[in-house]
């Protein structure tokens, strides 16, 4: 059975495009089109389509609130954004709606025939660029999560010498294995306890355990 397909978006054009792109296939057929969100929660309704390929930016209702919508009342149908918005918020929310699918416009239409297939199939499909964008600013959002962290308070010295506490080496091992005197050890230990707001050992290694400074199995 060939897959069937609904085509939304605002331009006519983009819609003749991909319906002359898509029927070119042996196994997609292009059921319907609509010219905006509202319009096409009616037709998936009415249609009960198995892919939306669906745009972003439209009058009436966007196109991810429209893919929430039809993700609630018809589950069975599959959503692939296209669009020529692909921030990392803009993907983001689209997954969170419930798309199965995300291209940028200017993806080549092997790739979202592929994609068409793909969520049909029940697999999930982001082209290159958009996962090197999540990549992207899942880095962004650990180093500023990391930048915040507790572990930031401390020297590179501090970290050592928490880790050797932790692992229950004593002043005098510190400072053998450091080459440092127990004394520096003490001031060490003093302040990274005060900066991390520690008063105790126990504390101090369930901190550096939860932290990934020391793996569970070495305490």
């Amino acid at each position: 059975m060939a897959i069937q397909v609904l085509l939304v978006d605002d331009h006519a054009a983009v819609r003749d495009g991909l319906r002359f792109l898509l029927e070119s296939e042996g196994d997609i057929t292009v059921v319907g089109n609509a010219g905006n969100g509202r319009q096409a929660v009616d037709e998936v309704r009415r249609l009960q389509p198995h892919v939306v390929i669906m745009d972003i930016s439209m009058p009436h209702l966007n196109g991810i609130d429209a893919t929430h919508t039809i993700c609630q009342s018809c589950p069975s149908t599959k959503i692939v954004i296209l669009s020529m918005y692909s921030s990392a918020e803009h993907i983001f929310q689209a997954l969170k709606a419930g798309a199965r699918g995300f291209l940028p416009k200017e993806s080549t239409g092997t790739e979202l025939v592929a994609a068409v297939r793909a969520v049909y199939s029940g697999r999930r499909y982001l082209s290159q660029k958009i996962a090197e964008t999540m990549i992207d600013d899942y880095m962004l959002q650990r180093s500023s999560t990391e930048a915040k962290s507790p572990l930031e308070r401390l020297s590179q010295r501090e970290r050592e010498v928490l880790q050797l506490l932790a692992e229950g080496k004593s002043n005098k091992k510190i400072a053998d294995t450091l080459y440092l005197s127990p004394k520096s050890v003490e001031t060490y230990r003093n302040r990274l306890m005060h900066k991390l707001g520690i008063s105790n050992l126990p504390d101090l290694v369930k901190f550096a355990i939860q932290h990934g400074i020391t793996p569970p199995n070495i305490v």
